[in-house]
């Protein structure tokens, strides 16, 4: 009963942050504001949501988490960490969705912005992942952590398809940036799977401490179900290069899910991933 009791709450919760008046939904502690990018002038609108004890609890520091996609994962991660958040079975963080150029297409965006290098079969520009890792990490980080109460040594990357290509490359050039990443389907079939033949094969930079890595995709990211590309091959031979990157500093999980395709995988991946790195333990 008492649970039941909870679960009413939480969803009464949910109801009030509903207008009646405009009959419209807004996601609670949250707000919108824009980051130029010093390096070209773009500007790119930052979706950022607290935790719930983040007024009452004012000398407390929090995990951030970062989302690529902000559009697509900032709504899905807000209402999946909600709940366990709250409850106390996860810790609190931050949440951070980094979104698309303003005024530009996402996809011309995106394509840009998370694909690690210049590919000619391609006709949107390409190659840009090294400009928006500085852009994230000289600019994004700076804005966050002088805003709010952040725990600098706990960010963690969110990214899917080829927001998860990016985590990956951020990964092999820079890893200490974030201290876990959760890459949901990652699109290493991206320029023939240039990452596979330069990045990976020799990582730019050392691990200098733990991180943790979840990786997620569907059972039927694969040629043999449709899939233009074989996904999960692919997923488990970049969980090969992970492990013999300085062995035992690299923790790492992969999660393949049953009955999940490209298009429904990555909500599983997200809040599975943020459970397993922030999952509180029970003393009980």
């Amino acid at each position: 009963m008492f649970k039941l009791f909870i679960l009413s709450l939480f969803l009464f919760s949910i109801s009030n942050s509903i207008n009646a008046e405009s009959n419209s939904f807004s996601i609670p502690r949250s707000e919108i504001v824009d980051i130029k990018d010093q390096q070209n002038e773009r500007i790119y609108p930052l979706f950022i949501k607290l935790p719930q004890s983040y007024k009452r609890n004012s000398t407390k520091r929090y995990p951030v988490i970062y989302l690529t996609d902000a559009w697509y994962s900032f709504q899905i991660i807000s209402g999946a960490t909600r709940f366990p958040m709250n409850t106390g079975k996860i810790q609190e963080a931050i949440i951070v969705g980094i979104s698309y150029e303003k005024g530009a297409k996402g996809n011309i965006s995106r394509v840009r912005d998370y694909t690690p290098h210049k590919a000619k079969a391609w006709k949107k520009e390409t190659g840009g992942a090294a400009k928006h890792r500085t852009f994230i990490k000289q600019q994004v980080f700076k804005y966050i952590d002088e805003n709010y109460r952040t725990d600098q040594a706990n960010r963690t990357f969110v990214g899917n398809s080829l927001g998860g290509l990016f985590g990956s490359y951020i990964l092999l050039t820079e890893p200490n940036m974030f201290d876990n990443y959760i890459i949901g389907s990652p699109s290493f079939w991206f320029n023939n799977k240039s990452l596979f033949t330069t990045e990976a094969l020799t990582p730019q930079a050392k691990v200098s401490q733990p991180i943790n890595v979840f990786i997620g995709l569907g059972d039927k990211e694969t040629i043999k179900f449709g899939s233009e590309y074989d996904m999960v091959n692919d997923a488990k031979a970049f969980m090969k290069i992970l492990d013999n990157i300085q062995p035992g500093i690299i923790n790492s999980k992969l999660l393949i899910i049953p009955e999940a395709d490209h298009y429904t995988a990555f909500p599983t991946t997200a809040i599975q991933g943020i459970n397993w790195i922030y999952r509180i333990k029970s003393t009980k």
